[in-house]
């Protein structure tokens, strides 16, 4: 049987890694595996990795879902992308994350999450705008509901039906506080079977950047994942990372193993902002529900702390910690390393 396989992978851009894809028609008889997608190559100087006189590069298949764009028997393929030499090339931050998982110790056990924040823009104003003038305030979009409240449900709605459909760790959509600006989050359920660890869940949270894109385009409508979509009394837009390890996640360990990793966070605070996206200063302003890009305070239930200690994680003494700083552009394969990073560190304070 053949079935269309759209092999998805990050290009080189700066500052920001885009997203790129490829199908390729592959036979498959019954289950598929990842063994059924063979290797592919591309032309790596279109895409800013590779110069012209050595532009041949290799996609290889590492994750896959089912494709709920073309149907049963279709497939979406996350790829790593290498040189001919076998060598991961400069923005495969995948293997980054590999590595960095690699170095830990095989108690670990991390889980992470993302809340990925986006906003719709049409026309080169956000959708649904007013042609002239803005709408009002800030204060009636959070959870709306309603004409003049929400702008762009439908293509949300099919954006969060393809993600169940995929199989994506998808646990929840919302609209944000900005007017056609809206989340939605990849990442641990409680689902028997399902893994929150820290590959798996970037891969997804990629796949359903590409399937809210990918969507988004038969409504002429563009998604734009910048950390301040626009200038003016209005919310930013950022990847709020929830994060745990086996030890926080412990009764008996929990609080103090929270306590040394926020410790961590703190001491590499400068790194984490320099790798948590581009534009991050614009956001990052100490209004709008952050924190100062140049001050790292960590809190309970506060929402305008780097880092957010929930209020049932401060009352029951374990659990997550959710790094609020990650903009909505970040590459969630590089959170996801350079909170590992941490907690190697903090254990060894």
């Amino acid at each position: 049987m053949f079935s269309c396989a759209e092999y998805i992978w990050l290009d080189g851009a700066k500052p920001t890694s885009r997203l790129r894809s490829k199908s390729k028609i592959i036979s498959i008889e019954g289950q598929a595996s990842l063994s059924d997608f063979p290797d592919w190559g591309f032309d790596g100087s279109s895409t800013y990795q590779a110069p012209g006189e050595k532009s041949d590069l290799i996609l290889k298949p590492v994750n896959f879902v089912d494709d709920p764009i073309r149907g049963p028997g279709n497939y979406l393929v996350m790829c790593e992308v290498f040189t001919m030499d076998g060598e991961p090339v400069a923005s495969n931050t995948r293997a980054l994350l590999r590595k960095q998982i690699e170095a830990c110790s095989a108690d670990l056990d991390p889980w992470i999450g993302f809340e990925q924040e986006y906003t719709f823009f049409q026309d080169g104003r956000p959708l649904g705008w007013p042609k002239t003038g803005y709408p009002e305030p800030q204060g009636p979009y959070y959870c709306g509901v309603g004409k003049g409240r929400v702008f762009g449900r439908q293509i949300v709605e099919e954006h969060m039906v393809s993600c169940m459909e995929a199989g994506l760790m998808l646990f929840g959509i919302n609209a944000e506080v900005m007017p056609s600006q809206w989340e939605f989050q990849i990442g641990y359920r409680g689902e028997s079977g399902e893994t929150a660890d820290p590959l798996t869940c970037s891969d997804h949270l990629w796949i359903g950047r590409w399937l809210l894109l990918r969507i988004a385009e038969d409504y002429d409508v563009v998604v734009s994942f910048d950390n301040k979509p626009l200038a003016g009394d209005w919310n930013g837009a950022g990847t709020h990372t929830n994060f745990s390890t086996k030890a926080m996640r412990d009764e008996k360990t929990g609080w103090n193993s929270i306590k040394s990793l926020i410790s961590s966070l703190e001491a590499r605070h400068h790194k984490h902002i320099e790798n948590y996206g581009a534009g991050l200063e614009q956001r990052l302003t100490g209004i709008h529900e952050t924190c100062d890009l140049k001050t790292f305070r960590a809190g309970a239930n506060d929402r305008g702390a780097s880092v957010r200690i929930p209020n049932n994680v401060a009352e029951m003494k374990c659990g997550y910690i959710e790094d609020r700083r990650p903009g909505a552009n970040c590459d969630p394969y590089v959170v996801a390393k350079l909170l590992l990073e941490a907690v190697n560190e903090g254990r060894a304070l």
